[in-house]
C-alpha cells in the first residue's frame, strides 16, 4: 500500500489533535494551545503542549514531539499502518488502494503541483509585461498596491486560447487538462481555461498552488471563474488565504471569513491578515471546522445585499449541528450594498474594526432572522415561530449546547410576546390597598371562566406550594405573571390568600427583593406559611432551590405557573366532556373528550420536564 504525502497531509488536517489526545489524557486550555502532564514521563507540572493549528504535540520536559500518527504509534503502541487506518476511519477517509498504480498517482500529484507552480509564475510574468497593462490598471482602480499583488502572487491570463498551453507544453495536454488549466472538448484541440482575466492563485495550508480564481478585466460573465475540481483542488474543503491567515489568526486571536478573493486582499492590505474566503460555494462543514481550528468564534462578514445575508443564514444553519461548548460564530453586518472591500476603501480599517466590535452572536442572528421571516400577529404564527426555533435548536448535537439554545429561545419568545407591565391601580376604597400588618379580607370573586375553573376544580396544592416558594425566592417574576397569579388568588384556603398577599405586595413595590417580601408577609400574618414554603428545598424544581441559575429558574417558574393555572380548567372541561359522553354518546363529544385527555397528558409532560432528576 502506497501512502502518498497528499493523503497523509489530508489525514492530519482532518484530525483534531487535542480531541485525539484528550481521549486518554486530561488536557486543559491554555490560550490557543492545550496543556497536560506529559504521558511519556512522570511529572507534576504540565509541560506537554498540544497545538491544533500546527498539528503537533511537544513536551518541554522530555522532548517528546509528533503529530497524530506518531501519537497513535508511540502512545497507543499501534503499527504505523494500523495507526493510519484507525485515523482514516475516524476522519471518513478511504485508504488508498493497494495496487501498483498508487505510486504512479503519487508521482502524478507531485507533477500537478509543479504544473500549478509554473502556471502561477507564467501568469505573474504576464501581469508585469506589456499584455498585463489592463490588469495592472484594474488593480490601481481597486487600490491594490504592487506589494500586495506580489504578496498574493497575482497574475494575468492573456486573452488567448493557446498562450498558457504553449508556455507549458512540456507537461503535455493531458496533465494540463487534469490540472484544470486547459479545457478539453471532444473533437477539438484543448484550449486555455482562463483568458483575459486577473489571476489569483489559491494555495493549500502548506502554501502550494492548487487552483486559480480569475476575475474578468472588463464587462462580461462570469465575473469570477474558478478552477474546476481536480486531484489537488477540492472547493468544499479549501479556504482562500488559509496559508497566510493561519499565522495571522494566532497573532490576532481571531479569524474573519468573507465572501471573495478581493475582500480578503483588501482586508489584508488594511491590516486584517486573518481573513479567508470560501471558493464560490456556500460555507461547508469542512470549512467551518477549519475556521474553528483557528478561533473558537470565527467572524462571518458576508456582503450586505440579500445574497450575502442568505449566505450568512445558511452558514448559521450549517454550523448548528457542529456547535460545542465555547464554539460558535459571530456575524458582522455590513452597510446595505457594501462588501468589506468597499468599506475599508471608503472609510478605512477603523470602520471595519468597529463592525467587528459589534458583531452579532449566532443566537441573535437566528432569532432576528426567524422573527422577521413572517408576521407573528396571530396565535398560529407565534406557534410557527416557536416551532421553527425549536426545530433549529433540535439540530444541535451537543446536549448541553442544545439545552441552552432551547432555554434561550423560550426566554426570548416569552419576553417578546409578554404584555407590557400593568400599571398598578389601588383597589376601591371599600377594600383599600394591601398594607403591612393589615389582615387579609376576601376579594370579590371575578367572573372570568379561568377563575371559576380554579375555584371549582381546585389547584394542585403541591405544585402551588412550589410556585409560591419560587415567587418568594424570585419576586421579580410576580409582575410578569400578575394576571395568572391574580386568578390563582381565588383558590380556596390559605394558599389562595397567600397568592393574593404576594401579588398585592409586589404591585406596590416593583423593586422588591426576597428578604423584603418575607418581612412584609411576616408583618401581615403569613410568616409561618412563608417559612414553611422556603423550607421546601426538597421540591424537585429549579425555582425552589438556592443554588440554581436565576435565569433558568425564572423560565421554569413561568412554565410551572402556566401549568398550575391551566390544569383546573382542563380537568373541569374533561369532567364535563366525560359526563356528556356518558349521557349521550356522539362522535363530536368523544373527539372532544379525547382531545382533552391529550391536553391533560401534555400538561403532565410539561410538568415532568420541569422536575429535577434525583441525584441521590
Amino acid at each position: 500500500m502506497s501512502l502518498t504525502p497528499a493523503f497523509l497531509d489530508e489525514l492530519r488536517a482532518r484530525t483534531t489533535l487535542s480531541a485525539l489526545i484528550g481521549r486518554s489524557v486530561k488536557i486543559t486550555r491554555a490560550g490557543r494551545e492545550y496543556k497536560a502532564c506529559c504521558p511519556f514521563h512522570n511529572e507534576k507540572t504540565p509541560s506537554f503542549t498540544i497545538n491544533d493549528d500546527k498539528g503537533f504535540y511537544h513536551c518541554f520536559g522530555c522532548g517528546a514531539h509528533g503529530d497524530a500518527i506518531r501519537w497513535m504509534t508511540e502512545h497507543n503502541g499501534l503499527p504505523f499502518i494500523d495507526a493510519v487506518k484507525e485515523l482514516a476511519q475516524a476522519a471518513g477517509l478511504d485508504m488508498p488502494e493497494d495496487d501498483p498504480r498508487a505510486a504512479q498517482r503519487a508521482e502524478r500529484a507531485k507533477g500537478l503541483h509543479e504544473v500549478m507552480a509554473d502556471a502561477a509564475k507564467f501568469y505573474t510574468d504576464q501581469l508585469h509585461g506589456i499584455a498585463g497593462a489592463e490588469a495592472r490598471a484594474l488593480l490601481e482602480r481597486r487600490r491594490v498596491s504592487a506589494e500586495t499583488a506580489r504578496t498574493f502572487g497575482m497574475g494575468y491570463a492573456p486573452d488567448s486560447r493557446t498562450k498558457l498551453r504553449e508556455a507549458l507544453k512540456s507537461y503535455g495536454d493531458a496533465m494540463l487538462v487534469e490540472a484544470g488549466l486547459l479545457i478539453q472538448v471532444e473533437g477539438k484541440e484543448p484550449y486555455d481555461r482562463f483568458r483575459g482575466r486577473l489571476m489569483i492563485p489559491i494555495k493549500d495550508a502548506r502554501g502550494r498552488v492548487i487552483g486559480f480564481g480569475g476575475r474578468i478585466i472588463g464587462d462580461g460573465e462570469p465575473k469570477y471563474l474558478n478552477s474546476p475540481e481536480t486531484p489537488l483542488f477540492d472547493k468544499g474543503r479549501s479556504l482562500y488565504n488559509l496559508d497566510r491567515a493561519s499565522a495571522a489568526s494566532r497573532k490576532a486571536g481571531r479569524v474573519i471569513a468573507v465572501e471573495g478573493y478581493m475582500d480578503v486582499i483588501a482586508l489584508a492590505q488594511a491590516g486584517f491578515g486573518e481573513a479567508v474566503a470560501p471558493l464560490g460555494t456556500a460555507m461547508t462543514e469542512h470549512q467551518l471546522e477549519r475556521l474553528w481550528r483557528m478561533a473558537d468564534v470565527p467572524y462571518l462578514s458576508f456582503d450586505g445585499d440579500n445574497a450575502g445575508q442568505k449566505a450568512a443564514i445558511r452558514a448559521a444553519h450549517r454550523a448548528l449541528p457542529l456547535l460545542q461548548p465555547g464554539r460558535s460564530l459571530a456575524f458582522v453586518t455590513l452597510p446595505p450594498g457594501q462588501d468589506p472591500d468597499d468599506l475599508v476603501r471608503a472609510a478605512g480599517p477603523q470602520a471595519f474594526e468597529a463592525l467587528l466590535a459589534s458583531a452579532q452572536p449566532l443566537a441573535d442572528r437566528l432569532w432576528s432572522h426567524e422573527l422577521a421571516a413572517e408576521p407573528v400577529d396571530t396565535p398560529e404564527a407565534r406557534a410557527g415561530l416557536k416551532r421553527r426555533l425549536s426545530d433549529l435548536a433540535a439540530t444541535i448535537q451537543d446536549g448541553n449546547v442544545r439545552h441552552e439554545y432551547i432555554n434561550e429561545f423560550r426566554r426570548r419568545v416569552d419576553e417578546h410576546f409578554s404584555p407590557p407591565p400593568r400599571t398598578f391601580t389601588p383597589r376601591t376604597q371599600t377594600r383599600g390597598p394591601f398594607k403591612p400588618g393589615q389582615r387579609w379580607q376576601p376579594p370579590e370573586p371575578p367572573p372570568s371562566p379561568a377563575v371559576q375553573a380554579v375555584g371549582s376544580g381546585g389547584i394542585d396544592r403541591v405544585l402551588a406550594k412550589a410556585v409560591l416558594a419560587g415567587l418568594i425566592r424570585h419576586p421579580a417574576e410576580i409582575t410578569r405573571h400578575v394576571e395568572t397569579l391574580t386568578s390563582l388568588a381565588h383558590a380556596d384556603g390559605a394558599l389562595g390568600r397567600l397568592f393574593e398577599a404576594v401579588v398585592d405586595v409586589a404591585l406596590e413595590d416593583r423593586a422588591l427583593d426576597s428578604a423584603r417580601l418575607r418581612t412584609i408577609l411576616a408583618a401581615s400574618g403569613f410568616d409561618s406559611q412563608a417559612a414553611e414554603l422556603l423550607r421546601a428545598d426538597q421540591l424537585p424544581f429549579t425555582f425552589t432551590q438556592k443554588e440554581w441559575d436565576a435565569g433558568r429558574a425564572a423560565l421554569d417558574l413561568g412554565e410551572a405557573i402556566a401549568v398550575l393555572a391551566a390544569r383546573p380548567q382542563v380537568e373541569a372541561a374533561l369532567a364535563e366532556a366525560t359526563a356528556a359522553v356518558q349521557a349521550r354518546f356522539s362522535d363530536e363529544a368523544f373527539e372532544r373528550q379525547v382531545a382533552l385527555v391529550k391536553r391533560k397528558a401534555e400538561l403532565e409532560m410539561r410538568l415532568a420536564n420541569l422536575m429535577l432528576a434525583d441525584e441521590t
